[in-house]
């Protein structure tokens, strides 16, 4: 969306689009498997979540039916800790029990995509957040809760609070989630 970047230009993050280039926000491919994808991502390494997600996607259909059919050891052996595994199974059962899709979240704000999806057992705010950027393609989300976000915030602006980021971030809106994607390469680089 090149209005995004060119909005993003006239901001203080106008130097890392410049670095990084136009970075895309869109709906993801397979909402089910990248749902899967946050939850195999919470609270690990970004490369402890690669090497688990691999080993998963390479032992089970990653599918609602799939997940629910696969034996607890098989999806354990792929690295999903006891708790894990609950919550994919749980994320399989609300998308076979609502019939979750993009199209179904499609006319829904943000707000309430998110108090839907954390009525999941095992899905919070920083998970249902990761949908509406990666799964729902959503373009304007600030996901204050997720250590990355912070790191490159206080690279940009030293030592602040939480609040004080979601007051910084109020000038990149409509396109936050795009803004979240240069501070997450800031920090990688």
């Amino acid at each position: 969306m090149a209005d995004a970047h060119d909005f993003l230009r006239t901001t203080d993050l106008a130097p890392l689009v410049e670095t990084h280039g136009e970075l895309t926000v869109e709906p993801a491919d397979d909402f089910f498997q990248r749902f899967v994808t946050s939850i195999v991502s919470q609270q690990v390494s970004t490369a402890s979540a690669r090497a688990i997600e691999e080993r998963l996607f390479d032992a089970v259909e990653v599918t609602p039916e799939g997940v629910l059919a696969a034996d607890e050891s098989v999806l354990r052996d792929a690295g999903l800790s006891g708790q894990k595994v609950r919550y994919v199974r749980n994320v399989a059962e609300a998308f076979r029990e609502h019939g979750y899709s993009q199209t179904y979240f499609a006319e829904m704000d943000d707000d309430a995509v998110v108090a839907e999806l954390t009525e999941i057992t095992g899905v919070g705010q920083w998970t249902a957040e990761m949908q509406l950027m990666f799964s729902l393609g959503r373009a304007d989300v600030f996901p204050v809760g997720d250590l990355g976000i912070r790191k490159g915030m206080r690279e940009l602006y030293g030592d602040i609070s939480r609040d004080e980021m979601v007051d910084r971030s109020a000038a990149w809106a409509p396109y936050r989630s795009y803004a979240s994607r240069y501070l997450w390469r800031l920090t990688d680089d």
